[in-house]
């Protein structure tokens, strides 16, 4: 793969990573104290236009402690 290729899926893949976290600790302060010390399923599906791709990936995210 060439370089140009590299710099673009990383790219794209920083920011996947923080707009997701953003997301997440968005929601969690809007749940409050409900989200204190739970465990949350977390789903992410990729999929690609053009390409064949999708791809999934399932998590478990504990909310902050109390």
């Amino acid at each position: 793969m060439d370089d140009e290729f590299n710099m673009s899926m990383r790219k794209f893949l920083k920011q996947v990573g923080v707009t997701s976290q953003q997301a997440i600790e968005a929601g969690v302060r809007k749940a409050g104290a409900g989200a204190s010390g739970r465990t949350f399923t977390a789903k992410v599906v990729l999929t690609v236009d053009g390409l064949d791709v999708e791809h999934v990936v399932t998590g478990k995210i504990t909310g902050p402690a109390a």
